[in-house]
């Protein structure tokens, strides 16, 4: 992405996606997140079956742009259980992704709200 360029948000898709899907076949995935849409400042983050591929869609001014990452001996960790749910990915959990930290079993703790004080 330019240097000037934005993203509101991050979303890995949830389920495995066959890696001959180019620009087109991916964004026509893109419709399992109906808050968003392809033209805005958004990452779509899609891994392969075997999970040592990922692929990155996103639009960029006047064109989408697809980033490839190919592991060479090791997988993406991803959640065990693959709901229809998009996930929402942080800028930080995007990399650790990418670099190989498994996100579902490193999470902090929740963080509690108190709903009064004693």
């Amino acid at each position: 992405m330019s240097p000037n360029a934005s993203v509101e948000k991050m979303y890995l898709y949830p389920k495995p996606v066959d890696f001959r899907k180019s620009i087109d076949g991916l964004a026509s995935l893109v419709d399992w997140i109906s808050k968003s849409r392809c033209l805005t400042p958004v990452l779509f983050v899609f891994l392969n079956r075997h999970r040592h591929r990922v692929k990155v869609l996103y639009w960029e001014r006047n064109g989408f742009c697809l980033w490839l990452k190919r592991l060479e001996s090791e997988r993406f960790k991803t959640s065990a259980d693959a709901t229809d749910e998009a996930i929402e990915l942080t800028v930080q959990e995007l990399n650790w992704l990418l670099d190989g930290f498994n996100l579902w079993r490193n999470r902090p703790h929740q963080v509690l709200t108190p709903r009064f004080v004693a």
